[in-house]
């Protein structure tokens, strides 16, 4: 007697979880607070000289109104990302949006320099408060995993993409209507931005009940002002001025004695077991070392376009458009490369991408004919480079707990804001060494060494991060 038994079949897999309507909406205002955020960063650069002419700025001292921002931006975020786990995300994103929209209509009203820089520094201390709490909000949004890196693979776009489009808008601004409007821009989003914001967002992380570190951050926060300020003086006085190698022998200084701090101290600032866990520690590398350079090629490009073919800001502005096309289509593709070959490869190859197309930016020369070669390279290296961010992106805020994920975009905010502010002196400071950012050579030596730390970067990356290696916890 046969026995007949139903076929065997093997249950399909759940559906991947789709995105909700709020989510939605959710990712929509804070993808536009965060591209505000990367447009405001760079929207001066090109204009730098129209403003100082229009202020009465000593030609030395224009590189301030990029510097003061920096300082702010750069030095307190992980202050504020932390304080954010303490009073709420919400809350310091709403505060520090509004103090942007109104830094923001200082600058474009200022009628002396004084007044342009505080306007700067207000700005950056605002984006230092907006962006680990944008960051935060987006990762407890969405729960670990593809919708995550999904919304983070998005938010890379709206970082890089907006850098440079920064760039276009200046030019563009500034030839056709005023320098002003380059601050002004930023109050109509912001006003719309606040008024949606209170009745969407919801911070459902549990707060942190234990007092502020207030020695840690004290010491963090001037450790890093010290080394963007020690960087930056060595952009415009070379590597060798010893003000410079001070400020940065204060910064080493400050930061070692946080670290020191920070091992011993009963609630930490930052909890260093959090620094060991390898895809936190190497993420946060990968983050460095893409911003820094990518930031730093861009400059070097503009002194190029502008010192050495001689084109206006506008024109400027446009060629760099390839780049934020790039930036987009790679903030498409990157989660899905993460999917396949894990967080780990992706960085390392998108590192790689970056290293390369950047080296080959070594071969143009004094004619406009190179312009092509700009726009290929600069395009293809956006795939790469948008790649390695959402890779640094995913790793840094990954296996982590709600509460502390405050922390974790902190650290990650911090790492692109440092980066920025560290990469564009110090690649400066190469060029002026090797002839000056007018010199074609000078510019290729810069770009050459930017390449090369992108490759150093990669290798470490992929040797520190590999499989099987123990995490310190």
């Amino acid at each position: 007697m046969t026995t007949l038994s139903a076929p065997v079949t093997t249950p399909a897999p759940p559906p991947a979880p789709g995105i909700s309507r709020r989510q939605a909406l959710v990712l929509v205002l804070l993808l536009a607070s965060q591209f505000m955020l990367a447009v405001d960063f760079s929207i001066l650069n090109v204009a730098l000289p129209t403003v100082g002419a229009g202020l009465g700025f000593a030609k030395g001292d224009v590189q301030w109104i990029a510097t003061t921002f920096a300082l702010g931006a750069a030095g307190f975020t992980l202050l504020f990302g932390r304080v954010g786990d303490f009073v709420g995300r919400r809350r310091i994103f709403l505060l520090g949006m509004a103090a942007l929209g109104i830094a923001s209509l200082l600058g474009g009203l200022a009628p002396s320099p004084g007044l342009l820089l505080t306007a700067r520094a207000a700005q950056g201390l605002a984006t230092a408060a907006i962006t680990p709490a944008a960051l935060s909000l987006l990762t407890t949004t969405f729960p670990e995993g593809a919708l995550r890196d999904r919304a983070l693979g998005l938010n890379s776009v709206m970082m890089s993409s907006g850098f440079t489009i920064g760039a276009v808008l200046g030019g563009v601004l500034t030839d056709l209507l005023s320098w002003r409007w380059a601050f002004l821009v930023n109050m109509p989003i912001a006003v719309l931005v606040l008024a949606i914001a209170p009745a969407l967002l919801q911070d459902t992380a549990e707060r942190e009940r234990s007092r502020l570190d207030l020695g840690g951050a004290a010491l963090v926060t001037t450790g890093l002002v010290a080394l963007v300020l020690g960087a930056t003086r060595a952009g415009s006085h070379g590597i060798t001025d010893g003000g410079s190698l001070g400020a940065l022998a204060v910064a080493a200084a400050l930061l070692i004695a946080f670290w020191l701090v920070e091992d011993r101290h009963s609630h930490p600032l930052v909890a260093p077991r959090i620094l060991r866990r390898r895809t936190v520690a190497w993420g946060n590398v990968v983050g460095l070392v893409t911003f820094a350079m990518e930031s730093a090629l861009v400059f070097l490009l503009t002194m190029y376009l502008q010192q050495v073919l001689g084109l206006d800001p506008l024109q400027t502005g446009l060629v760099l458009v390839s780049m934020g096309v790039g930036c987009v289509l790679g903030g498409v593709l990157a989660p899905r490369v993460i999917a396949t070959v894990g967080a780990r490869r992706a960085a390392t190859v998108g590192l790689v991408v970056q290293a390369l197309l950047t080296g080959v930016l070594v071969l143009v020369g004094t004619t406009r004919a190179s312009i092509a070669l700009v726009i290929v390279a600069t395009f293809v290296g956006a795939l790469g480079h948008v790649t390695a961010i959402v890779s640094f992106m995913v790793s840094a805020t990954s296996g982590l707990p709600d509460r502390e994920q405050g922390l974790a975009t902190g650290l990650a905010t911090m790492t692109q804001q440092v980066a920025i502010a560290l990469g564009v002196p110090l690649m400066s400071a190469v060029a002026i060494a090797a002839g000056g950012l007018d010199s074609v050579h000078a510019l290729r030596v810069a770009i050459g060494v930017d390449a090369g730390v992108v490759l150093v970067g990669a290798v470490a990356v992929c040797l520190g991060m590999r499989p099987g290696r123990p995490a310190r916890e």
